[in-house]
């Protein structure tokens, strides 16, 4: 194989909200870290062992601004992109090094404002509802719809 593949699929939960960053010519990008979890059982202690890790994300122009308009802290999202290591001199003269994941595909997996909107409009009735027989439509009871 000639090719090379720098590729990230990520799901997981954000860490706080969108934070952008605007330039004179009019681009933007927006900043979150992104929290995925590794769930597992140590076997000598039977301990349930969960182990976070976080990822700093950079998306760009309007997918950036549809970030921050949709997403907020907690939001579960599922991004794909590429990893992308860069260094800087910060103002005390020290090297400054991060590995951020510059996202190219997102799909929003649920939002604190869909799950806030579902809980308004679930009256108590649909939520207690348990009948799982289907409704007949006025069709005789052993008469096939069909």
């Amino acid at each position: 194989m000639n090719g090379t593949l720098n590729k990230v699929m990520l799901i997981g939960h954000l860490g706080d909200d969108v934070k952008m960053h605007y330039f004179e010519a009019g681009n933007c990008i927006g900043r979150f870290q992104l929290a995925t979890n590794e769930v597992y059982i140590n076997k000598t202690t039977n301990e349930k062992i969960v182990s976070t890790e976080w990822h700093n994300l950079v998306v760009r122009n309007k997918a950036a601004e549809i970030c921050e308009k949709y997403l907020s802290k907690g939001d579960k999202i599922y991004v794909e992109g590429r990893i992308k290591s860069r260094q800087w001199q910060a103002e005390d003269g020290s090297m400054k090094h991060t590995t951020e994941i510059q996202v190219t595909e997102f799909t929003f997996l649920s939002t604190k404002k869909d799950t806030e909107n579902n809980k308004q409009n679930q009256s108590p009735e649909s939520a207690k509802n348990t009948n799982f027989d289907t409704p007949n439509k006025g069709l005789p009871i052993n008469d096939l719809p069909f």
